[in-house]
């Protein structure tokens, strides 16, 4: 009896004391950012700028300090403490190229690769075409002339490893508006070895593009320009509601029958309304299966390949 509860009594005790040493090590990881974060100010306002300011004019020196403020040292300076906080729960988001949190991730399709194209294709959205040197000189012309480009590149963001497989979009009323969403391909074995560990997000294989694969996606909605939260980067602004983005883009391939019946996963179990970055998410991630006609598949074919070609001669 003595012994028994000898051995029941310290546990309690035991409880209180790995309580307080996670609260210690929280305090202490925060008390951490805290100082990169003072750091990183002194960094720029001490050093950068007044480096800066002693040799170029005045208006100079501040474009420098932003461009190393922006680009440079913030966005390390928040990777530095996601390291630090230790978030190593399963993403329910996008990562941009500095590692810093993206777009939510809000529905899956299944199908192929021609499937995806035509679906949508159908529905009246564009293609983004790949960003490179001629689409991104390409989208100047656009931005300064004010002229459409119903094709313009994304901006890339990463899960799986790697930048997206593929966006689409359609544009609202105004040129610098536009629905868009991006899509990763993940295969079923792979998904279904994984589903519910960190393996899921590690993969980087893109599957081939003749096979029948989950597409992940995450769809915003353009608004106009704006300067990133976290590090003052000049970005797209988008609206911060994606669940409505996604119910706008399931509504779309709805309307013209190349989905099946709409159902939702939750991304974290747990997850209730919550913010991912600046979004607001209720963690719903739609999810359907692609029923492309035959019709217009073959429809939407032939007109690809028209456009490929060229008008017939005469």
């Amino acid at each position: 009896m003595n012994c028994s509860a000898a051995v029941n009594i310290p546990a309690p005790a035991q409880t209180g004391a790995l309580k307080m040493l996670r609260s210690l090590n929280r305090l202490l990881q925060r008390l951490l950012v805290l100082a990169l974060g003072v750091s990183s100010v002194w960094l720029i306002v001490f050093v950068v700028f007044e480096v800066a300011d002693n040799r170029l004019p005045w208006i100079l020196a501040v474009a420098v300090t932003y461009g190393a403020a922006a680009y440079v040292i913030l966005p390390r300076t928040v990777r530095m403490s996601l390291k630090i906080l230790k978030r190593e729960h399963v993403p329910r988001y996008t990562l941009t190229a500095d590692g810093l949190p993206g777009d939510p991730v809000n529905l899956v399709l299944v199908g192929t690769l021609e499937e995806l194209r035509t679906g949508f294709a159908t529905a009246g959205w564009s293609t983004a075409d790949p960003l490179n040197l001629k689409s991104s000189r390409r989208m100047i012309r656009a931005f300064l002339c004010n002229s459409p480009y119903p094709t313009a590149p994304f901006s890339t963001l990463y899960l799986f490893g790697r930048g997206q497989d593929i966006g689409f979009q359609k544009a609202i009323d105004n040129r610098r508006k536009r629905h868009h969403i991006r899509f990763w391909a993940l295969g079923f074995e792979h998904a279904q070895a994984t589903l519910g560990t960190a393996s899921f997000w590690l993969n980087t294989d893109r599957p081939n593009d003749t096979e029948r694969v989950l597409w992940i996606g995450a769809g915003t909605r353009d608004t106009g320009f704006s300067l990133t939260r976290l590090t003052f980067q000049v970005t797209h602004a988008t609206d911060s509601d994606t669940n409505a983005e996604r119910d706008y883009i399931m509504a779309e391939l709805g309307k013209c029958g190349v989905i099946g019946t709409v159902g939702s996963v939750r991304a974290r179990a747990h997850l209730l309304t919550a913010r991912v970055n600046r979004y607001v998410t209720d963690g719903e991630v739609a999810v359907a299966t692609l029923a492309v006609p035959h019709y217009v598949a073959a429809t939407t074919s032939a007109q690809q390949v028209q456009q490929q070609d060229g008008p017939p001669s005469k």
